[in-house]
């Protein structure tokens, strides 16, 4: 595999060797071990989700606050997301920006996103199958998130907003002027 740093400390994509022969192909999406050495600290991965969304499906900016906080590694198993780490750690260099990542079937890219981000991501083909391991369970409780319009992050979706397709729950996420304390 090789890992690629991006700009927003932490957060890494992940490509995989792929090995590809007349039958198809194979790679190992992951090993522990493989996985820690990565990122540099073990990551304990508690729980596994999926998502099955339309093209112009947009899920997020979620996150779980303070000690029910979660580490995500996310990738697409069937079409192709926009996918988005928005870096909340009051103390970071880079509080407030954010790194978008292409995902798909295609390139089997997977993108790491420690605790302290709020994450999000929009799907640009007709369908899009979506997994993601947490390192820590959901909480509902803690739950929280930021507005995907908000005008100081300025995050480029790819698409037009009224092509997006957002729950109401949504669309109710503060600015993240207005989010307060988020534990981080």
């Amino acid at each position: 595999m090789t890992i690629t740093p991006t700009p927003l400390e932490g957060c890494i994509v992940i490509t995989p060797r792929i090995f590809n022969d007349d039958r198809g192909y194979f790679f190992e999406s992951y090993n522990t071990q493989s996985f820690n050495n990565a990122v540099g600290y073990e990551v304990n991965f508690v729980q596994d989700n999926q998502s099955f969304s339309t093209r112009g499906v947009f899920r997020g900016l979620h996150l779980q606050k303070g000690e029910h906080s979660q580490a995500k590694l996310v990738r697409v198993t069937k079409g192709e997301v926009l996918d988005v780490a928005v870096d909340l750690r009051q103390k970071s260099a880079t509080y407030g920006q954010y790194h978008a990542v292409l995902l798909s079937e295609e390139n089997q890219q997977q993108f790491f996103i420690p605790r302290g981000f709020a994450h999000g991501f929009i799907v640009l083909s007709d369908v899009a199958i979506f997994q993601y391991k947490c390192d820590n369970y959901y909480n509902k409780a803690a739950e929280g998130g930021l507005h995907f319009a908000d005008p100081e992050l300025n995050i480029d979706w790819g698409m037009p907003a009224a092509e997006l397709l957002v729950s109401e729950k949504d669309l109710q996420l503060p600015f993240l002027k207005d989010a307060g304390d988020l534990g981080f």
